[in-house]
């Protein structure tokens, strides 16, 4: 009874610190865009819309255990046809939305069938071709993609009621909207879907003994993935009214393997830290070296991973475990130090003699002791 009740009281205990946490966060993010300037919270907003991109990367490689070197063609295609109903059809903004994630999860669903069959670097490889010829298609199909010079489009602008600037507006829509993302990944993964996919990452053929059906989730992971993809690259859209086919070079993907990484694999805050590490590293690299910016950018990325193997989100469980471990070592040495204080010191000699001992005798004789004085005597006159 006392083990249930104590375990009781760490799921709670948990459970408040989790809603305190996010409490926090929610107040910090709501404050944010008042306290930065413009410019700042328009980095802030890139960040939310990269942790979308990098939350759906996520399902595939930290959860599903499949490898993407093409995530960022996903990102593209959901830009431009965000990009191509605004400025072909002139939809409006919201509605691009739920237009661009469905058009990309039928995508990765395609996609991820001729993919079953491929595994490792076999998959990767295929993964990034997909993202090598995508933007070289783009500039081809210039009477819908407008070509090598892109398409230009309205940015989403405030509503008269809101009393709020433009960047401030697009930042509360895109934290609106990451929010939902991420909860909905959170979701997912504690679902059954979620399982499915983590018994297929640990051992295939222990999940199929299972009754796990490997090509349905491994599909189904392909799809989610490019789902949260185009929503991020329709958000791209909306934040810089602006897309070309050299925006999304295979480049991109390679970068935003690099931020999950980074971030943590396997996480569900990693996608966050991966979406500020792509944001801010390489204006800090161009800050460093405006002659080698990406020679930086890998020095940065190898740092990174020599200190934190498991990524910035399992950087605190790293250093609690090495505290927790640290901690008996120091206990013992210090249980220690008093017993080997002791057996250093020297023996003590004995304060004073004891009656027991005999006293030392001189003889009469001896004109020394005839001429001692005895002790407290006063002093002789000439006269004595």
């Amino acid at each position: 009874m006392n083990t249930i009740t104590a375990a009781l009281d760490t799921d709670r205990a948990r459970r408040l610190r989790a809603a305190l946490t996010v409490l926090l966060a929610a107040a910090v993010a709501v404050g944010a865009p008042f306290y930065f300037a413009p410019f700042q919270v328009f980095q802030l907003t890139m960040v939310l819309l990269y942790a979308v991109a990098l939350a759906g990367l996520n399902l595939l490689v930290g959860f599903g255990g499949q490898i993407s070197l093409g995530h960022g063609a996903f990102f593209a295609a959901g830009a431009y046809t965000a990009a191509v109903m605004l400025d072909r059809y002139d939809t409006g903004h919201l509605a691009t939305l739920p237009v661009a994630a469905a058009g990309c999860f039928l995508l990765g669903l395609g996609f991820g069938v001729p993919a079953l069959r491929l595994r490792g670097l076999y998959l990767a490889l295929v993964t990034l071709s997909f993202a090598v010829f995508l933007p070289p298609l783009l500039k081809r199909l210039e009477p819908v993609t407008g070509g090598s010079m892109g398409l230009t489009v309205d940015k989403l602008q405030p509503p008269a009621w809101s009393g709020l600037a433009e960047d401030q507006w697009m930042y509360f829509v895109v934290l609106a909207v990451t929010a939902v993302a991420l909860l909905l990944a959170r979701n997912l993964l504690r679902s059954r879907v979620g399982r499915a996919l983590l018994a297929v990452r640990d051992n295939e053929s222990a999940a199929e003994v299972m009754g796990v059906r490997l090509s349905l989730h491994k599909t189904l992971a392909f799809a989610w993935s490019a789902m949260f993809a185009g929503v991020a690259g329709c958000l791209y859209t909306w934040v810089i009214g602006f897309v070309s086919p050299d925006s999304f070079s295979f480049v991109l993907s390679i970068t935003l393997l690099a931020g999950l990484v980074v971030g943590g694999l396997g996480s569900l805050y990693g996608p966050l830290l991966g979406a500020a590490f792509v944001m801010y590293v390489p204006s800090v690299s161009q800050d460093v070296s405006e002659a080698a910016p990406g020679v930086v950018f890998g020095l940065l990325i190898i740092t990174v991973m020599f200190v934190a193997p498991t990524g910035l989100a399992g950087l605190p469980g790293r250093v609690m475990g090495a505290v927790v471990r640290r901690l008996p070592r120091t206990a013992a040495a210090l249980d220690r130090m008093p017993e080997a204080a002791s057996a250093s010191a020297p023996e003590a000699e004995p304060e004073s003699r004891t009656e027991s001992e005999p006293s030392v005798t001189h003889d009469p004789a001896d004109p020394a002791v005839v001429d001692a004085e005895p002790v407290g005597a006063p002093p002789r006159t000439e006269k004595e």
